[in-house]
C-alpha cells in the first residue's frame, strides 16, 4: 500500500457546503502541461449500486499500456445524489482504492469529467486537486457545453464550450465511433490531456486505463 495523503476536506457535509468546497478548491486548479512523460498510469471508474460507491483501479505502464496492478474499494454512500455534486458521493471510494495501490500513480485518468462541470470540478478534477496529481477526465458522455461534431477519423476533435469558454474536447478514439469527452483534471493542458487518451485508445473507444477499470469493477462484481 502506499500513502496519497491528500490535502483532505469534510465529506460530511451539506450540498451548499460542498459547493463551496468546490469554489475554494477550484483556486488551486492549475492548468499546464506535464513536467514529464509518465511511466504509469491509473485508469479509475466507479459506481453507484443502492447506497455503495464502488471504485476500481487499473495501473498501466506506460506507454506499453500492460496491467501493473489492480485495486477495488467499497464505501458506504452519505452524500444525497445531487447534480454537479457527484465528486462527494464517490471520492471517498476513490481514495481508498488508491491507498491499496502498492505502486504511485504517475497519472490519473477518470472515466468521469475534469473541468467540463458547471463549476469546473468534476471528479477528476476534485480528486487531482486534492492529490496534486496530474489528472485527466474522459467521459462517455457529456455534461455540460456545446460542440461541433469532429469528422469521423480516429485522432479529429473539436472543443468544447461553455459561456464562450473551452473546457474541453470532443475526441474520435476510433473511426466512425461515437466520440469521448476529454477534460483537464489538475495539472495538465487540454492538448496534453487528448494525446494522452488518444496514445491509450488501441483497439476500443475507451482508452485502456478506464476500460481496464471498467473491466476489473465488472469482474469484481461477478
Amino acid at each position: 500500500m502506499i500513502s496519497m495523503m491528500p490535502a483532505t476536506h469534510s465529506w460530511d457535509v451539506s450540498p451548499a457546503q460542498a459547493r463551496a468546497i468546490q469554489t475554494r478548491l477550484r483556486r488551486a486548479l492549475i492548468i499546464a502541461p506535464p513536467t514529464r512523460a509518465p511511466e504509469n498510469i491509473a485508469g479509475i471508474d466507479v459506481s453507484i449500486r443502492g447506497e455503495t460507491a464502488k471504485a476500481a483501479i487499473a495501473l498501466l505502464s506506460y506507454p506499453s499500456l500492460e496491467l501493473l496492478e489492480a485495486t477495488t474499494a467499497e464505501v458506504k454512500v452519505s452524500f444525497p445524489y445531487v447534480p454537479g455534486l457527484l465528486a462527494f458521493r464517490e471520492g471517498p471510494a476513490v481514495l481508498a482504492a488508491l491507498e491499496r495501490l502498492s505502486i504511485r500513480p504517475d497519472m490519473l485518468m477518470f472515466d468521469a469529467q475534469g473541468i467540463a462541470h458547471p463549476r469546473r470540478m468534476g471528479l477528476a478534477t476534485h480528486i487531482g486537486i486534492l492529490l496534486d496529481m496530474p489528472s485527466i477526465g474522459c467521459a462517455k458522455s457529456r455534461l455540460c457545453g456545446e460542440y461541433s461534431p469532429p469528422e469521423k477519423r480516429k485522432g479529429s476533435w473539436t472543443p468544447l464550450y461553455d459561456k464562450g469558454e473551452v473546457i474541453g474536447a470532443v475526441v474520435r478514439t476510433r473511426d466512425n465511433v461515437r466520440p469521448v469527452f476529454v477534460s483537464v483534471g489538475h495539472r495538465v493542458d487540454l492538448e496534453a490531456a487528448v494525446a494522452m487518451v488518444l496514445s491509450c485508445a488501441t483497439r476500443y473507444r475507451l482508452p485502456e486505463p478506464t476500460r481496464q477499470a471498467h473491466r476489473i469493477a465488472n469482474s469484481y462484481d461477478r
